[in-house]
């Protein structure tokens, strides 16, 4: 394949979609909408991206960071023809075809740009623009051909005359163009039109009129170009995306047992033998081993993709990791931390950043979890926070357990070593340090170091006061 650019339209604002953020930042199945057909034009491809923008510029050039994409900027939105003539100075040196991609038309996929680029250079066309034939055509351009099949002209549809809005063939908004062609042309649109803009769609009758070809390459499923342009496209979208990854995952040995309610985002893997049940959510970036089971309702969060979160250069990018054989029972929850081998969590665990459990782990319900390292065969079953603590091999921590590591101006850490038995209802005020193969007896508060091979009990004496109870009833 020879070398092949892309330019992205990328400058509106996106007003029906209501909101403070550019609309093609907005995610879509854990990534920003803009980085899918970017993503798949770099599959099919594509070495060279021009990316126009305008409306809150800064936060695209951020967001895309990436030196195989430039950016041009469009002032004024005046047509998608001016837009592309906006990105003439990025790629004004390139010869070969270029794609031309709509940034809020996220779900084309990477063959069906390979093999738009493939059919416009067999066919030896000027320009070959992307078509589908659907039911109800209204609001898209229409694709009038002649009758050796040759496309003549796209007519938008306010500018269609009756006969022509009968035609279900419709623009996809998508296209290939050789790029000395393209570049020529867009710089001499006119904007005499119903909607007063340059349109990109005018490029095909200026080709016709210099007799170049121009061609159609028509698509089978039409919900590769949907485009989006409010929240309720971009659910749709997203559902697809979804259902896109859950196919692949299950052709590829996963066990989903109800994909239709299962929320699985962009760049997730997952080993063969996994089995993830109904209502689990698995963040984008998130890797789980082979032989896993995730019960109901679980949640594993991944990179912050949210409206005004995007990925800054160097960012550290927060996922959770998974080894072979991890259970995590249903209702808990767990970001940023990394699951060694035959791991069991929950039920109703909450793992806070910064946590890693080695082989054989055991938290249990109710127990939360933050920058903690906990050593093998370790286990704590229930009702427990440990935080700021490195936590040896074999060790068991009681009910009721807490590491007590905030003094209200900074954090300590708690270091147990290996083989400490923690009884239930515990506090470590840290900074402290148990020593391995030590006892810590139940409803002991604990504030200074307790050596290796040690009790340690901190509890005032028991007082029993006989009639008590009485004597307060006379009272």
């Amino acid at each position: 394949m020879e070398n092949l650019a892309a330019i992205i339209l990328a400058a509106g604002k996106g007003t029906r979609m209501k909101s403070e953020l550019v609309k093609v930042m907005h995610p879509l199945a854990g990534m920003p909408m803009i980085r899918w057909p970017i993503d798949a034009a770099r599959e099919a491809g594509v070495t060279k991206f021009a990316v126009v923008i305008g409306h809150q510029g800064e936060t695209l050039r951020t967001a895309l960071n990436d030196p195989d994409i430039m950016f041009a900027v469009q002032e004024e939105q005046l047509g998608t023809g001016h837009a592309v003539a906006c990105a003439t100075p990025c790629l004004a040196d390139f010869k070969g075809p270029i794609l031309i991609l709509c940034g809020d038309v996220p779900l084309i996929r990477p063959d069906t740009l390979r093999a738009l680029e493939e059919a416009h250079r067999d066919s030896g066309a000027i320009v070959t623009v992307l078509t589908a034939r659907v039911t109800d055509p209204f609001g898209y351009g229409r694709v009038i051909k002649g009758a050796n099949g040759r496309v003549l002209r796209i007519v938008e549809e306010k500018d269609a005359s009756p006969e022509e809005r009968d035609c279900r063939e419709i623009n996809a908004g998508i296209y290939c163009v050789a790029a000395e062609f393209l570049f020529e042309a867009v710089a001499n649109l006119s904007n005499d039109n119903a909607q007063g803009e340059y349109y990109l769609t005018d490029i095909i009758t200026r080709a016709n009129a210099r007799g170049l070809h121009c061609a159609a390459f028509t698509i089978n499923d039409p919900r590769e170009i949907m485009g989006v342009n409010d929240r309720l496209q971009l659910a749709a979208a997203a559902g697809i995306a979804r259902e896109r990854i859950n196919c692949q995952l299950m052709l590829d040995g996963v066990t989903l047992i109800d994909p239709a309610t299962t929320y699985i985002e962009h760049g997730v893997i997952i080993g063969p033998d996994t089995t993830i049940y109904p209502g689990v959510h698995i963040g984008s970036g998130s890797r789980l081993g082979s032989g896993c089971t995730v019960e109901a309702g679980a949640v594993i969060k991944g990179s912050t993709l949210g409206n005004a979160c995007f990925i800054e250069p160097q960012a550290v990018i927060r996922t959770c990791r998974f080894g072979n054989g991890v259970v995590i029972k249903a209702g808990s929850v767990m970001e940023d931390s990394v699951l060694h081998d035959g791991v069991v969590v929950g039920p109703m665990a909450h793992l806070r950043p910064g946590t890693e459990l080695l082989d054989h782990v055991k938290i249990g319900n109710f127990v939360e979890t933050k920058k903690i390292v906990m050593g093998k065969g370790s286990k704590a079953s229930h009702l427990t926070y440990l935080g700021d603590a490195t936590i040896g091999s074999n060790v068991n921590v009681g009910c009721g357990t807490i590491t007590c590591n905030y003094d209200g101006r900074q954090k300590h850490r708690t270091v147990i070593e290996d083989d400490v038995f923690v009884g239930s209802d515990v506090q470590f005020v840290a900074p402290v340090t148990i020593g391995r193969n030590s006892l810590i007896a139940a409803g002991t508060t604990v504030t200074k170091d307790v050596p290796p091979d040690s009790l340690a009990i901190a509890r005032t004496p028991q007082v029993n006061k006989d009639g008590w109870k009485l004597k307060k009833k006379d009272d």
